[in-house]
């Protein structure tokens, strides 16, 4: 059994108020020749189709011919999708059923009642039967007619409801398994705050959503969705696959590519990654502005200019930056004697909203806190 495993597509995303939907295009035309020439059994898509959840006619237009074209280059292939935090889950589900009759699952709704379970697609090959695991993104409020509430009628956390959840479920430990699922997975013992997380992700305050990865242990393999960058989940086999296209500034020089997992016998798994170079990167320049110039090209390009590097004749300076670099994102310069400027360059991230907005109130006390990472947390939400 073959498989590619891709998630976080973002169709419809800007980059700072470029369009991109020349590169996703690009990209999305790179995946359908990988699978014409490897001809895999399945292709896995785990979560996030679009970046919003009511995405823009074009993306709707961009995505119908990835997934024609993708359709047409599988000569027998199997296309699993499921939908992320950032999709509308009823709008992924609404053709579900007539789909599965053309070889394309394509699972929005997760389980929310009893009778309900998670969708699982049984494939066949030499070894036996394959058990794909559909579980689009959740959250604990979607799925509490199943999974029910703590002691005071709360909802459980991300992790009791995720373990809940997947705990219904008849898995054959005899037989090869797969999850594909679309949430912050976090190995015991690591610290969320130490996992690298790209600009355009949406975090959670206090990382409420992690879910330790010891749930996956019944499955062979896990197709995984959330994260941006390409990583393992605690295993090998446990994995992120990452975005196929860079999506932030902050992914700049980041190897993208689909993971090829091929699966024999129990227990006999391996995994390949299929490199996908973009129509253009993303490139952060910095240096004074003669360094900056001589650097001309046609990437995406975030300049951070040396505010050390004497009088300048700012208007100009803009300007030939501009006609040296078509797709300029934009024009960072570091001021001198600027404490700020220094402490932000240097930290790489932007701030915490929560810590922000604590530093803003003063001293608070725990029930105002948890009240804020409530509010904030639901805020980010709405508004993807």
């Amino acid at each position: 059994m073959r498989f590619f495993h891709l998630s976080d597509l973002h169709i419809g995303l800007r980059l700072m108020n470029r369009d991109l939907s020349e590169d996703q295009a690009y990209i999305l035309d790179r995946i359908v020749r990988y699978a014409s020439e490897e001809q895999p059994d399945a292709v896995v898509v785990a979560g996030d189709l679009f970046d919003r959840a009511v995405p823009s006619s074009e993306a709707v237009s961009l995505f119908d011919h990835f997934l024609s074209a993708l359709s047409a280059a599988l000569s027998e292939g199997e296309i699993m999708m499921i939908s992320g935090n950032h999709d509308s889950a009823p709008r992924i589900d609404m053709y579900r059923e007539i789909l599965k009759n053309h070889r394309i699952r394509m699972i929005g709704m997760p389980p929310v009642r009893m009778d309900q379970f998670i969708e699982k697609v049984r494939m066949e090959d030499e070894y036996g039967p394959v058990y794909f695991y559909l579980l689009p993104f959740v959250k604990p409020s979607f799925i509490k007619q199943i999974t029910g509430t703590d002691e005071n009628g709360n909802n459980l956390s991300y992790d009791e409801a995720l373990r809940r959840l997947l705990g219904r479920e008849d898995v054959d430990l005899s037989a090869r398994n797969v999850l594909v699922s679309h949430q912050f997975y976090l190995p015991s013992g690591t610290d969320a705050n130490s996992v690298e997380r790209a600009d355009s992700e949406i975090r959670t305050v206090g990382n409420i959503d992690a879910v330790g990865t010891d749930v996956l242990l019944p499955f062979d393999y896990a197709a995984l969705g959330h994260i941006h960058k390409p990583m393992k989940a605690g295993s090998e086999f446990f994995r992120y696959s990452g975005t196929p296209l860079l999506t932030s500034v902050s992914e700049a020089g980041q190897a993208k590519g689909i993971i090829l997992v091929e699966m024999k016998e129990k227990g006999n798994l391996s995994t390949k990654v299929l490199p996908l170079e973009p129509l253009r990167q993303i490139r952060v320049i910095r240096g004074t502005p003669d360094e900056v110039l001589a650097r001309s090209c046609g990437d995406y390009v975030r300049v951070e200019l040396d505010g050390d590097s004497g009088d300048m004749d700012l208007p100009d300076i803009l300007e030939r930056i501009r006609r040296a670099f078509p797709y300029l994102l934009e024009i960072r310069r570091k001021p001198r004697d600027s404490a700020y400027a220094d402490l932000r360059l240097a930290a790489g991230r932007e701030a915490d909203p929560f810590e922000l907005c604590c530093e803003f109130l003063g001293e608070t006390d725990v029930q105002e806190r948890e009240l804020l990472r409530d509010v904030i947390n639901h805020v980010e939400e709405v508004t993807v």
